[in-house]
């Protein structure tokens, strides 16, 4: 144990993560030509899937994080089902660094509000008539990456010159 001035050199907190809440705060799932949808086809649907991640503080140590996901599905020209879901969580996040807590709470938090947006999804697609959608896992660093990148300035662009 190493001391400093004769007292004990103080430890560095661990980083910690803790999901104080974890809601549906929007969803809408929409079979517009059922039963006429639900027929066998031959040809496998195209599906298409948006997701976005927002943050909004709450506190000096709470967020509250909402992983959106959208999809649909379409065979033939016809739209067989849509969905959008925001699926939300409030984290406390203590003792990390400024430098590191844009990441955490980007990618992070909707790394652990997932599996469970991925089973709501599944379940209403299966609701609905049709085989469960099972969402492939997310990158949320390469999701993360792609946001920082839109937020740059592109080359060559000069900043706006109020004068």
């Amino acid at each position: 144990m190493s001391t400093t001035n004769g007292g004990p050199q103080p430890q560095l907190a661990m980083p910690q993560i803790g999901v104080l809440a974890q809601y549906v705060k929007d969803f809408s799932f929409e079979n517009p030509h059922a039963p006429r949808s639900m027929a066998p086809s031959p040809q496998q649907p195209a599906i298409n899937i948006q997701i976005n991640v927002d943050a909004a503080p709450m506190t000096g140590t709470d967020v509250e994080v909402a992983l959106r996901i959208e999809g649909k599905a379409e065979s033939q020209g016809m739209l067989l089902f849509s969905f959008e879901l925001v699926f939300a969580g409030v984290f406390r996040i203590q003792n990390v660094p400024a430098d590191s807590l844009q990441p955490v709470i980007l990618i992070e938090c909707p790394r652990l509000l997932f599996p469970f947006a991925r089973e709501i999804i599944a379940s209403a697609v299966r609701n609905g008539g049709f085989p469960p959608l099972l969402l492939e896992p997310i990158d949320f660093v390469a999701l993360y990456r792609q946001r920082l990148a839109a937020a740059q300035p592109s080359p060559g662009s000069q900043p706006l010159n109020p004068n």
